[in-house]
């Protein structure tokens, strides 16, 4: 497929609304082109997720990011709300303290949180995309292919609730912001550019089980809480690589809540284990960590099949410009959400250029 992709108006898809297909699809629709995103799950975010449960919510996938990128720090105080609004409500440092047993504390460069939680920062990005009726949700690509009525163009296969089936067409460029394996396979399946496919299947990148938990007993009046006395450690535990506590986040509720990741190693060995095996380990290697052995009224495990890159492209993106396919992800360049943020604003970048 040969194509002249000008600096006109482009119709573009964006597979995948985390942070690296909504900061590509809002570049690309701020710089005048129609985008059209289509995520699989219910919501925008990736794993800038939040669970909400009656006892508040849990961040049980990223949980905290840095801002190094003066193009991320700038994208940050930009939006629908004034710099002071989003300084207050969406986006607050996390402030581990104390001593930590058996657990390093995290680095010291400052730890941003959504507010009033994770899934804050997507789903404010995607509220433009959104009212422009531009994010279709519940929407899973299972096929590219040349479009019926016009070769030059791509169109889309996709299936949605009770497996309805749509095509949506016209796209002068696709970019597959997903995970690298399903990226991978979504072109390879399509039989598309095998280059591209062939470029990712070095990449590496871990699973990870998360195990949240929650005490209602820490809320009475004279109690703050009852676990250790600090809110986030990085785990020296062959088990657990990643503690904190929810209730210490900005703008959450009081509830004693706490996330446990368990280390990429130890997901990876046990990823097909059934949830209530996976909880149990966690569980016990918790009060291990942190000296608690109170019983929650609390608990439930989520699997992540791709969390943690342990070896990255090397290279913000990867683009075929003479078909118009791309695909980025934090993947690319490693595994934190600005390292998703910047793959997905350069492929914007570099769609735009043509």
């Amino acid at each position: 497929m040969n194509r002249n992709m000008a600096k006109q108006q482009k119709n573009i898809a964006v597979i995948g609304a985390g942070i690296a297909g909504l900061a590509c699809a809002r570049t690309l629709a701020q710089a005048g082109h129609r985008v059209t995103v289509l995520e699989k799950g219910e919501s925008p975010g990736g794993r800038m997720a939040s669970l909400e449960t009656p006892f508040g919510s849990f961040d049980h996938g990223a949980q905290y990011f840095t801002v190094r990128d003066a193009r991320f720090e700038k994208a940050l105080a930009t939006g629908p709300r004034s710099r002071k609004a989003w300084s207050a409500n969406a986006v607050r440092v996390l402030d581990p303290h104390g001593r930590v047993a058996e657990a390093a504390l995290p680095a010291r460069a400052p730890h941003w949180v959504g507010a009033p939680a994770m899934d804050a920062i997507p789903r404010l990005w995607a509220q433009p995309l959104g009212a422009a009726g531009r994010i279709e949700l519940q929407t899973r690509v299972t096929r590219i292919e040349a479009d019926a009525l016009d070769p030059r163009r791509w169109q889309l296969q996709t299936s949605g609730p009770q497996d309805s089936v749509h095509v949506f067409s016209g796209f002068d460029a696709v970019v597959l912001a997903m995970p690298n394996a399903l990226a991978g396979g979504l072109l390879r399946q399509s039989a598309l550019v095998p280059h591209l496919a062939q470029r990712m299947e070095a990449v590496e990148v871990a699973p990870c089980w998360t195990l949240m938990l929650a005490f209602p007993q820490a809320i009475q009046p004279t109690l703050t809480h009852i676990g250790p006395q600090w809110n986030a450690a990085l785990s020296t535990h062959h088990r657990i690589a990643w503690l904190a506590r929810e209730s210490s986040k900005p703008g959450r509720a009081l509830v004693e809540r706490w996330t446990v990741q368990a280390s990429p190693a130890w997901s990876q060995e046990h990823l097909e284990d059934d949830a209530p095996r996976v909880q149990a380990k966690l569980l016990k290697a918790f009060a291990e960590v942190t000296g608690l052995h109170a019983k929650p009224d609390h608990a439930q495990v989520y699997r992540w099949r791709w969390a943690k890159t342990q070896t990255p492209l090397g290279q913000p993106f990867l683009w075929d410009g003479e078909s118009g396919l791309g695909v980025c992800g934090d993947w690319c360049l490693g595994h934190r959400v600005e390292d998703a943020f910047v793959s997905g604003l350069e492929l914007a970048l570099k769609v735009h250029a043509g």
